[in-house]
Parts: structure tokens; sequence; C-alpha cells
């Protein structure tokens, strides 16, 4: 299967639920949705923005909102669902850490799979670390990585940003440099500690710490602030630094080599984590890493290659050249109700008071299971409602290039939803 076609049969997946869909509001007598929708169209803060929103009831096939529904905006975020949907259904039940073939006397030939919770502090179980610390010398391969640790559109002077940490074909550590609340600055893994200067003069515990573009050159330099313990993107473009960060952790010989390993029957497959407690992480906390990540191990489970070739154009959202429709959200969305347990769905997306909807939908815990998005001057909200008579409901609100104050935007679209929930 080659990349065009992989890639176009999963934007089939995301196809318009039918163009013959009815774009109009339905209201009910004791419930005036045209107000509604005015009410969050004139909301002060929107003045002068591009938004749309569509929400959609499956079972009449009616959308009860459709404003600028087919109409295209900047995601963010909610770019994750699409991932979501993608790792869900293609990834399987747990995440493939690595293959390796067996070369004996305690050699093995390793091709990793861009697994991202690979000594990932969130997961405490590690085959894929368990399996290798036995070996005595492990070739390791990046024939199969055809990608860069940064996506097209992302803000380049973001780099020392947690939330930009780059793509790899093996991440480790998340690949983030966690530097330590101290007075003086110490770095986990230890093994940065050579990397970093540590000033000449670090006046009192008030530093912060500062990495080079495109090196892993990391310095303290002086500061009006006390440190407060910082985690610090690594520069994946270093060859040598993951073999010599495997070395120092594994306590053994890691060799780089450059050819394939071919998939036949004697090739060995390492598993990890449960995909879903990965999956649940990535759509509560919006963690970019583990989106940019997934996409990766899809593709190459499907095409033996790390690459990144899809129509939409990163994992995370953190380009600019993404662009979606609501309603292109709403017919994935359904597509995910469709095909995967709504047990499952519901454990993976943050509800009401939880995850990056902890601060909004307090009241609507257990009814609503949405993604957040947010990026400058965009702000996105898509996902799922129940009603309070009992009606499921998917929806999609996208705003691009407001001027406004984001919180009250997002205040606007609860108020909105909520009254959704209570009334239709």
């Amino acid at each position: 299967m080659n990349r065009r076609l992989l890639f176009a049969g999963i934007a089939s997946c995301i196809a318009m639920i039918s163009c013959h869909t009815q774009h109009k509001i339905q209201s009910s007598s004791s419930f005036n949705a045209t107000a509604n929708q005015d009410t969050l169209l004139a909301a002060p803060d929107l003045k002068g923005a591009h938004i749309g929103f569509a929400v959609y009831d499956a079972k009449s096939k009616n959308f009860l909102y459709n404003y600028q529904g087919d109409k295209y905006f900047i995601p963010a975020s909610n770019t994750k669902i699409v991932t979501c949907y993608t790792a869900m259904k293609f990834l399987g039940d747990s995440l493939l850490g690595l293959r390796y073939v067996d070369k004996g006397n305690g050699t093995v030939e390793v091709e990793a799979n861009g697994d991202p919770t690979f000594l990932h502090p969130d997961f405490k179980n590690q085959p894929a670390y368990d399996f290798l610390k036995k070996q005595k010398k492990i070739l390791l391969t990046d024939d199969n990585w055809k990608s860069k640790g940064w996506g097209m559109g992302w803000s380049w002077d973001d780099y020392e940003s947690d939330y930009m940490a780059q793509r790899s074909m093996m991440p480790i550590y998340g690949n983030v440099v966690h530097f330590n609340k101290y007075s003086v600055p110490t770095t986990s893994p230890v093994y940065f500690q050579k990397l970093l200067d540590n000033g000449a003069s670090i006046n009192n515990g008030q530093f912060e710490i500062k990495r080079e573009i495109g090196a892993n050159k990391f310095s303290a330099v002086p500061s009006a602030r006390k440190f407060g313990g910082e985690d610090i993107p690594f520069y994946t473009g270093d060859q040598e630094l993951l073999i010599g960060m495997l070395q120092d952790t594994l306590k053994t010989t890691v060799t780089p080599v450059h050819f394939k390993v071919d998939r036949y029957p004697d090739v060995v497959k390492v598993y990890t984590q449960a995909t879903d407690s990965m999956l649940k992480i990535m759509m509560h906390r919006s963690d970019n890493f583990f989106a940019e990540q997934s996409l990766m191990m899809v593709s190459n489970e499907m095409l033996a290659e790390m690459s990144q070739k899809p129509k939409w154009v990163d994992g995370s959202g953190l380009s600019r050249y993404n662009l979606f429709t609501p309603e292109d959200f709403v017919a994935i969305l359904n597509k995910m109700k469709e095909e995967f347990a709504w047990n499952r769905i519901t454990t993976i997306f943050a509800s009401g008071g939880s995850g990056t909807l902890g601060s909004y939908y307090k009241n609507g815990s257990g009814k609503i299971y949405a993604k957040t998005g947010s990026l400058s001057n965009n702000v996105a909200l898509s996902g799922y409602l129940i009603t309070k008579a009992g009606h499921e409901l998917t929806f999609s609100v996208l705003v691009s290039n407001y001027t406004g104050n984001g919180p009250s935007i997002r205040r606007a679209v609860e108020k909105f939803l909520m009254n959704v929930m209570e009334n239709q």
C-alpha cells in the first residue's frame, strides 16, 4: 500500500455525512433555537471573528443548528479528534513498541515503532525497556524513519516549550529534559547534565534554562525569578543522542544501522501499553507529542515507514495549515460512534469539569464529552451532547481570527451548548 492510497482511505472516513442532509434549525414550541444561535453570534468578543458551528441529531439525520458548517477553519487541537479516530481504527488494543529479529548470542536487530510511551513518566510498566536491557548488543535501524522532528507550519519560536516536543522514530522520556526545582540546575535524565552549562553566575537560585535551536546545548542564565522546574524538548535531529541515551540507560551496546528489518515470520513484536491508556491522556490534557507519535505509528504499521503526508498537516493541531469544517468533525465523530463502543469513547474523551474541560461544563459532567482546541486567535470545541430529554447529539464549534478575549468566547459557547443540552 502506498502513502497516497493509505491517507486517501483514511480521508474517506471523514467524508461528509450526506450532501442531502438538511441544513436547518429545528425549533420546538418550548425553546427558541434561533434566539440561542443569535445570542452566541452576538457575543462581544466574537466581533470581527469567523465562526462556524453544527449540531447534528443522528437519529433524525438533521442538523439542529448549522451556521457556516461547510466553511473551513483552523481547528487547533480539534485535529486530535481525527488522530484519535485513526489510532483507534488502526493501532489495535495495544501499542506496538518495536519489532526485532534475534540474531543469536544476545544480538538483536530492532526496528522502533514510534511509541511515545517508552520510558515516559506516565507509564510505569515498561515492556520494551525490560526486553532491551536483557540484550548484549542492539542493532537499531533508522531505515523506517522518513519524517522530521517538526511538522509543517509549526511555530519555530516555541521550540523550547514542553508542548512542542519533537517527533522521532524512537521517543524516549517523552523527548523532553526535566530540569529539577533546585537552587542549582540538575537534569532528569541525568544524561543531560553533561550537556548543561550551569552558567558563571546563578544568583540564589534565580535562573532560567535556555536551549540552542538546532543543538542539545542547554544553559542556565540569570533571571529575576527563582527557578521552579521546567521541561524542555531536546533536539531529536542529533543522530548520536538517542544511541548515547539508550546505552546510558540500558547499560548495553547499541549500534545504529541503516538496513530494513524485513517483516518475515521470524520478526517478533513487543507490545507496550493499552492503546486507550495513551489516547485518554492525549485527549484529556491535549498532548501534542502523543498525537504526533500516534499518527507516526499508524504510518509505520500501514506503510512500513514513519512519514506523514495526509490531507491534514499534523496529528496535534500545532500547525495553522490544518483546515477543517464543523461538518467534518461531526462526520468523524459520528463514524467514531458507529464503529466503537460508547464506553470506550467516553473514557478517552474528557467530560464536563475534567481534563481540558476542567473549568467548563461542570454542570454537564456525564452529559458532554468533547475535545477543546486552542491556538492564538483560534478556539474550537467538538464532541457529543446528551440532552435533558435524552437526545444524543454531535456538535462542532470552530472560531478563527478572533481578537477578543478567548475565555469569554469559550463561556459564550458554553452557554450556547448548555442551552441546547437543557432544552433540545
